[in-house]
């Protein structure tokens, strides 16, 4: 029995860090059943500008806090995605940055919402590709999102693309329901199918510790007069369903532009880990040079796309920018992240993980 979280570093991981670093980068698995009967959710980065993560890393050494960083296969695929970081990448700057920060605090590199659109084998290959690739890079933690598709695709390509990740010990997301972006009509994700997707995995050897639903969130910035719906009550009851099959709770996406009361509250019913993507980007975008954002924007304006594409365009303008600005936006992110991990309940989560882990 390991005495210390340190001692569970997953071995490719560990080779990548060295035996005398005390950086502590963890099974996703560990994570969220040893936290499972915790009233605190773990907080999900998705850092498409890497300057925000030193902040966020001192947040959670002060507070003693387990977080997630994580990227989607749109944001940090194989080809860099529309940040420009590729698996190993992301993997690389993550532990390098825990190192410069002697960063003590368990942490989880996740693989967000690994998508797969449709049944085709060249669908299934390039997702198979993919979690390779995370699997190699040292990411230990995964969110297979087919949510897209029916049913029972949904069920039949997660009983195809788990096993690799399972036969690890990592940390296994699954999904039911498409979180929409802002100004789109949610369609609330059922009790009953649920129920029937959890059971269905289950019968095919597949075991996640978190599910993925629409309650209401949405994804993006809200616009003014836009109002915050979440149904905390179809939540509490798909949490108590996940919890008959083993889980460990659910994931709250889109929580951007929500107020702090109300994600609060979402602990209380199965909220187990929260992501937080568009933030860090409105963060990391208030501290970049005004001439380089000026870019950005007419870049996105050309482009006639969102804002968020101009990240890879840009990321060499982005990367080299004056220490000066690194440190503001590094400040702002501390502040953030301290204010969601205090309203998580996730201050003392990595003293509470170690004791529930090793004294289990």
């Amino acid at each position: 029995m390991p005495k210390r979280l340190i001692d569970i570093v997953p071995p490719v991981v560990r080779a990548k860090l060295g035996s005398a670093s005390r950086v502590c980068p963890v099974s996703g698995r560990d994570v969220f059943l040893g936290l499972q009967d915790e009233r605190t959710i773990v907080l999900g980065c998705n850092p498409r500008i890497p300057h925000v993560i030193p902040g966020i890393m001192r947040a959670a050494e002060e507070l003693d806090a387990v977080v997630a960083f994580e990227l989607t296969r749109t944001e940090g695929g194989i080809d860099g995605g529309y940040t420009g970081q590729t698996p190993e990448m992301f993997s690389a700057t993550l532990l390098a940055h825990a190192e410069q920060s002697r960063f003590t605090k368990p942490f989880l590199i996740h693989a967000d919402h690994v998508t797969i659109l449709n049944t085709s084998e060249e669908e299934l290959d390039q997702a198979r590709n993919l979690v390779s690739a995370q699997i190699a890079a040292g990411f230990t933690s995964f969110a297979l999102d087919a949510s897209f598709n029916p049913l029972s695709d949904n069920i039949n390509i997660l009983e195809q693309l788990a096993s690799p990740i399972q036969d690890q010990g990592y940390g296994l997301e699954v999904e039911l329901g498409e979180v929409k972006s802002v100004g789109s009509e949610s369609t609330l994700t059922e009790v009953a199918e649920s129920r029937l997707f959890l059971e269905s995995l289950a019968s095919k050897g597949v075991h996640p510790q978190l599910l993925a639903i629409d309650n209401g969130s949405k994804s993006g910035n809200y616009l003014d007069g836009q109002a915050v719906s979440i149904d905390l009550e179809r939540t509490g009851e798909i949490f108590k369903v996940a919890r008959e099959f083993g889980l460990a709770g659910l994931v709250q996406h889109g929580i951007t532009g929500t107020p702090l009361r109300i994600v609060g509250r979402l602990a209380d019913f199965g909220i187990r880990k929260g992501n937080i993507g568009t933030l860090w980007q409105n963060v990391a975008h208030a501290g970049l040079p005004l001439d380089l954002m000026d870019a950005m924007r007419q870049w996105a304006r050309d482009n006639k796309r969102d804002i968020k594409y101009a990240t890879g365009a840009f990321k060499a303008d982005i990367d080299a920018i004056p220490e000066e600005n690194i440190r503001q936006i590094a400040e702002m992110a501390y502040r953030e992240a301290s204010e969601f991990l205090k309203a998580f309940h996730a201050a003392g989560s990595a003293t509470r993980l170690a004791n529930n882990l090793m004294n289990a």
